[in-house]
């Protein structure tokens, strides 16, 4: 295999680490250009220390002033704030782009990747919740690819090497539930930062973590894989599998099925998002069927975890109102986080943003980032006005 070139984007989080593990393992098959952080200073110095890129991005200006400090001397080109790490995401000198930052920050950067003739390994699901139509543009019309990495689509992608979208009848997306799955409502009502962020089978970031416990998570994976796999909402279903070990399935209309098992591991999407097409040995712990006690599956609870037919009903819309939805759940979501709302009042956040946003029918990149700061006074104002509390 020839030497590939890489640049990892949010290297500092749990998707961009387990990257690095792999790239890592991979034992010199690529060779990392860039990466970038939001404002974990320790960790990107290290990553830097041992990858030797050629620049890194930090967003947030004092953490970049530390890096600095600790760079100073050495040939690293540091880029600084939200125009560095446009700038670096725009790189045209790489063969793949790793995307793993969060949340909508991470959209302008997957189309500025893109735009440069750059494969993208996508982790930010948001990129394609938000602008799924412009970035399909961006991609047809420069012959670029993503490959995803998030576990359900992974297993999706890898389900339909080989076979003709006309023969796909149903998209069954899997999910573990979260902490709450077994929890009655009025428990989720006093859910605390802790107990939601205790997901049980995967060790995530705090915001992932939080998506998984509403499962606002479940709800964009099925519009991400709408626009990865060109298939209509009603042909996209999502079970309950608490065990997470069948990450998705497709059934076809013969009647058969496929699905794709592993142990909850992001490094396996990761590496062959990163190897397609080949399929290279890994160290990982190895899947062992012997040691499965239950499969078990359940329909989701939709009056429990309402931000699924939230998503569902943007999706319908079409338009700007993924969009919409994707940037009140950030906002919801840090809201959370911060001790500023109940767990519950999540999606009663990102329904009042969904509903009254302006419906736009084809926004583009200026509309989502003018669509983003409306978002933003809009929830702050919910708040402040005690609306939803």
């Amino acid at each position: 295999m020839i030497k590939r070139s890489i640049g990892v984007l949010g290297s500092t989080g749990s998707i961009g680490i387990n990257t690095l593990d792999v790239i890592r393992h991979l034992n010199n098959q690529f060779s990392v250009k860039y990466l970038s952080a939001h404002s974990n200073s320790q960790i990107l110095i290290q990553q830097v220390k041992e990858f030797k890129p050629d620049a890194i991005a930090i967003v947030n200006p004092e953490a970049a002033k530390l890096v600095r400090k600790d760079l100073e001397g050495s040939a690293i080109d540091v880029l600084v704030g939200r125009e560095g790490l446009l700038e670096l995401s725009s790189w045209d000198n790489i063969d793949i782009c790793l995307n793993a930052i969060v949340g909508g920050a991470g959209m302008e950067p997957t189309i500025k990747a893109l735009e440069a003739g750059v494969d993208v390994a996508l982790s930010n699901k948001e990129s394609l919740v938000m602008a799924g139509s412009l970035i399909k543009e961006v991609m047809e019309k420069n012959g670029t690819k993503i490959f995803p990495v998030d576990s359900e689509h992974s297993a999706i992608w890898q389900c339909l090497m080989g076979e003709e979208g006309s023969s796909i009848k149903r998209i069954i997306l899997t999910g573990s539930g979260g902490p709450f799955r077994t929890k009655p409502n009025i428990d989720m009502i006093e859910a605390s930062i802790e107990q939601a962020l205790a997901h049980p089978n995967w060790n995530m970031g705090r915001k992932i973590s939080i998506d998984s416990a509403t499962m606002m998570n479940k709800g964009f994976e099925v519009i991400e894989a709408h626009w990865l796999f060109d298939i209509s909402h009603e042909q996209i279903e999502i079970v309950v599998h608490p065990q997470s070990i069948i990450h998705s399935m497709v059934e076809f209309i013969d009647g058969s099925v496929k699905a794709q098992l592993g142990l909850p591991d992001m490094k396996v999407p990761i590496q062959i998002a990163l190897t397609f097409p080949n399929r290279l040995e890994a160290s990982w712990e190895e899947f062992n069927p012997e040691k499965l006690t239950d499969l078990t599956f359940e329909e989701p609870n939709f009056s429990k975890f309402p931000c699924i037919p939230l998503a569902y009903d943007s999706l319908k819309m079409g338009g700007s109102a993924t969009a919409a939805l994707n940037i009140a759940n950030d906002n919801s979501v840090r809201l959370f986080l911060d001790g500023k709302i109940g767990f519950t009042e999540i999606a009663e956040i990102n329904e009042a943003v969904l509903r009254g946003h302006k419906w736009t029918p084809k926004p583009n990149l200026s509309d989502l980032i003018e669509l983003e700061e409306w978002g933003k006074d809009f929830v702050e104002k919910l708040i402040e006005e005690k609306v939803i509390l």
